[in-house]
């Protein structure tokens, strides 16, 4: 109650956020006339002055008035168009590091400008991330007239181009790119061999656009780039075959989980199959321990069959199986599924089949964004999100009130009993709006909806048009014609599309596709009868009700309805929307319809009628709300495990980059062969131990294993009061001398050449293989649990135990290559970092996306390296005696190693 009170004298804390950042809005507004009467060259020559104040020591939040008055003086002399005082606050909202969430239509792509703008003055580089490869172009190309006029340079990145270009863009003030391409181009960067081929910069500052569609609907699978791993393709075509023959008791799927397996009388009829099919020998079990790639088979084949649809989950194009995204309805091309789902897909729908990948490198869009020391976002819909937004990203949601109330009118669904009267109601009042004019568009949740509305459509000749992934290359064209009068459009969700609807039409897109080829004279013309037909028809359709939207099913998460609804309603429009929904779609089906749907035959509802009560609207939403809490808790589980990965790539990155800046890794190089020599001594010859119980074999087996080097060790054990510290102290003197005549015989320059490449290469490899560990631990980890132990806790302690015999192997492996590798003269040194000539394969969703190559690549976090240091130590001055190697003997000649001495 007293909150309550509270709220209605002082206002909710959205409203007091808005109330503070309009105090600055008047401090905008009173600089304008000024800033009006400078001419181009004095408003462009702004951008060099606030630099050379942000050199003197001012900082960007002392600027932020006249900054962002000069980039609404430049938005209204390039583009015509003024920023409202609304979208001051919502660029200061983004300059803040929050979430701003406008409304469809209250211009966000012009918001952004202002606090890119801002915070591209620095010089560090600002990225402004979109969802698709069209929404970068076009927003790189429109607003980067403005940063253009001011000074300031724009890049693209998108898929297909090359490394300089990459590079060049991301040199640029502000780069424009989908969050594919930023993440993956991470990736890629910390695989390279060498600094300066590298294209991303420091992180710096990012704004996210459609932000709850990236970091949230994007965010739940990781992105991956992948090499290909042995070839299992027949077995999949032949596991495929054995699917259909099974029955529905030899499975149970549950939907709300998105999981099927086999039941136990499954298990024996799939068994039988196997072994007709001769992929299971007579005398063994399917889940004997040799045929865990079977089972693995048997299982991705099932879940193929069973919960991935032909038309909802993918589509099958160019002999390829297409993902289709469930929350934008849009084609993922080069996304793949991992763990051989794809492959298993690839089976059932008889396209070729290609081979499993091998996961190189990977990263969460969470981690991925976290890296930024500054973040901000920009969606028509994330206060519901709100919660994950601060938890995950630290990031606040404030609402922006719209520069014109909201007209729209949002209608109480209507419930039917089945799907075909869903429809025929939907049939019926599109033709009812088609006749009075009034534009519609239907939101649907799947291509398989879609085309069986559009059917439906056609069987009553209601004309309409269909955009789904089947047409996604026309999007933006329909979208933009979609507010005509009288135009019917059905879309799979509307999330994140980027383009306006338009009552009466965009004037804009149709003079560029009308006007193509016409100059002078008739250009003109042609575009003035244009703009007078669209004038003519937002007034027939404003006085038909505005855009009518129609949502043919609830989804899982209400934003994504909020986003269909919002496309109406557009900067004070008038509006109208409602969702038809039947006890067969998915959210009632699975959320316990059989009780609803015997209530309401015993209320006699008949075929063809409709419940509609604001109560059936308030128990959806609580259903969505459960859904929602129960996909966050998913995500976050999955990304406290990442985050264990994550510390564990941070090393292994910092380290490449690290290596990849000296020429000169030999201190490194010396102090990891030390430090094998120690752990051999120590592991043979454990201190305070007799001579007899000395494993003098094992140490010399080990010796000539990674040294490459026949010693008499056992000999040496025998002698009279020989010590552990005499036996380590000969190794490393032998060893060393060893690998200075190797240096020697090389040359100083190759041989740091052979190290820095051995050594990036090996860590690379044995990165690979910690990532192939880690992906095995995971998928088990969660049976701890049967044992009343955190899987969490139990996979944090193995990963790292894990990632510390990755160290130790790759000391091993870096120091056993060095101890055999010969040169010869005859062949040239030059491709010792050569990048690899064949490309990687990306994925996101745990599957390949764009690339995969025959070598092998450095993969692997393990180095202790210490910083590489050129400084020499001289025994007899002590003032160089820091700059021992931590591992090697103390100069001042005790035996003990320089850490337990005067490095202590």
């Amino acid at each position: 109650m007293f909150g309550a009170l509270a709220k209605k004298l002082f206002g909710s804390a959205n409203d007091r956020s808005v109330r503070a950042f309009s105090k600055k809005v008047q401090a905008i507004n009173a600089l304008e006339p000024d800033i009006a009467k400078l001419d181009d060259a004095a408003l462009a020559a702004k951008t060099a002055e606030f630099r050379d104040r942000l050199a003197k020591g001012a900082d960007l939040d002392d600027l932020l008035p006249e900054a962002f008055a000069v980039v609404r003086e430049a938005a209204k002399r390039v583009l015509g168009q003024r920023h409202y005082d609304v979208q001051l606050i919502g660029g200061m909202v983004l300059h803040s590091g929050k979430i701003a969430e406008m409304k469809t239509g209250e211009g966000k792509t012009l918001v952004a400008t202002l606090a890119t703008y801002l915070n591209a003055l620095p010089g560090k580089g600002v990225h402004v991330v979109t969802v698709n490869d069209y929404l970068a172009r076009r927003d790189a190309e429109w607003m980067g007239r403005v940063y253009g006029f001011l000074g300031l340079t724009t890049g693209i990145i998108t898929h297909g181009i090359d490394d300089e270009e990459r590079r060049a863009a991301y040199a640029c003030d502000i780069t424009y790119g989908t969050n594919n391409e930023y993440g993956f181009d991470y990736l890629r960067d910390n695989m390279k061999f060498q600094r300066d081929s590298m294209v991303q910069r420091p992180f710096a500052y990012a704004i996210v656009d459609e932000v709850d569609s990236i970091l949230i609907d994007e965010a739940r699978t990781p992105l991956i780039i992948s090499g290909p791993s042995e070839d299992t393709t027949d077995l999949y075509v032949k596991v495929n075959v054995l699917i259909p023959h099974l029955a529905p008791e030899d499975y149970e799927k549950d939907e709300k989980q998105r999981a099927v397996s086999f039941t136990e009388t499954g298990t024996s009829h799939i068994e039988d199959l196997l072994r007709e099919a001769g992929l299971l020998k007579e005398d063994t079990e399917l889940y004997d321990i040799d045929n865990i790639a079977v089972v693995h088979h048997a299982n991705q084949a099932l879940r193929a069959h069973k919960l991935f649809s032909r038309d909802v989950d993918y589509i099958v194009k160019d002999d390829k199986v297409v993902i289709i995204d469930e929350f934008t309805g849009r084609m993922m091309e080069g996304r793949r599924y991992s763990d051989g789902l794809h492959q298993a897909l690839e089976a059932k729908e008889g396209v070729s089949v290609q081979t499993e990948n091998q996961t190189l490198a990977s990263i969460t869009f969470q981690n991925y964004f976290r890296m930024y020391p500054k973040l901000a976002g920009m969606t028509g819909t994330a206060s519901t999100e709100a919660t994950e937004f601060g938890d995950i990203y630290k990031l606040d949601v404030v609402e922006i009130p719209t520069n014109v109330p909201v007209q729209r009118k949002d209608e109480d669904d209507e419930v039917y009993r089945t799907g075909a009267e869903k429809f025929e109601a939907i049939a019926e009042l599109i033709a009812q709006c088609r006749a009075k004019g009034q534009p519609v568009l239907v939101g649907t949740v799947s291509i398989e909806k879609s085309e069986l509305l559009s059917a439906l459509l056609k069987r009553k000749n209601v004309q309409h048009a269909v955009l789904n992934a089947r047409f996604h290359e026309q999007e933006a064209g329909i979208v933009a014609q979609a507010g005509r009068l009288g135009a019917v459009t059905i879309a799979t969700n509307m999330a994140g599309r980027g383009t306006d609807i338009q009552l009466g039409g965009n004037a804009e897109m149709r003079i560029k596709a009308e006007c193509e080829g016409l100059q002078g004279d008739a250009f003109i013309a042609k575009e003035a009868a244009i703009r007078a037909e669209v004038a003519a028809e937002k007034e027939k359709v404003l006085a038909a009700g505005g855009l009518y939207v129609v949502g043919t099913e609830r989804h899982e998460s209400r934003r994504i309805d909020n986003q269909l609804r919002g496309r109406s309603g557009r900067q004070g429009d008038p509006g109208g929307s409602k969702f038809f929904l039947s006890l067969e779609d998915d959210l009632l089906r699975i959320f316990g319809s059989e009780r609803m749907d015997g209530m309401l035959r015993k209320l006699g509802l008949k075929d063809g009628e409709a419940i509609v009560h604001p109560w059936i609207n308030k128990a959806l939403e609580k259903a969505q709300q459960k859904v929602e809490a129960r996909n966050y808790e998913i995500r976050k589980n999955l990304l406290k495990f990442d985050d264990v990965m994550n510390d564990q790539r941070k090393v292994v990155y910092e380290q490449r980059i690290e290596l990849m800046g000296t020429d000169n890794v030999a201190d490194t190089i010396t102090d990891m062969r030390r430090e094998i020599v120690d752990n051999l001594v120590d592991k043979h010859i454990p201190e305070k131990a007799y001579a007899e119980q000395w494993d003098a074999e094992g140490l010399q087996e080990e010796v000539r294993r990674l040294f490459a080097l026949d010693l008499p060790i056992v000999d040496w054990a025998k002698e009279e009061g020989i010590a552990d510290q005499a036996i380590r102290e000969r190794l490393h003197d032998i060893v060393d001398r060893r690998f200075a005549e190797k240096a020697a015989n090389f040359g100083p320059e190759l041989m740091r050449m052979v190290e820095r490449s051995l050594l990036l290469q090996v860590l690379d490899q044995s990165w690979k293989e910690h990532l192939h560990h880690l992906d095995f631990l995971r998928q088990a980890i969660g049976l701890r649990a049967y044992a009343q132990k955190d899987p969490l806790n139990e996979y944090k302690r193995e990963a790292f135990a894990l990632f510390e015999q990755m160290l130790v192997r790759t000391r091993e492996n870096v120091t056993a290559m060095l101890a055999r590798v010969e040169i010869r003269p005859e062949q040239p040194p030059q491709g010792l970092f050569a990048e690899p000539s064949q490309p990687l394969t990306q994925e996101s969703r745990g599957g390949p996306f764009e690339d995969s190559s025959g070598q092998t690549l450095p993969q692997d976090g393990t180095l202790a390296a210490r910083p590489v240091s050129s400084h020499r130590v001289d025994p007899a001055d002590e003032s160089t005696w820091k700059h021992s190697p931590r591992n090697g003997l103390c100069p001042c000649g005790s035996g003990k190693k320089y850490k337990y001495c005067h490095g202590k």
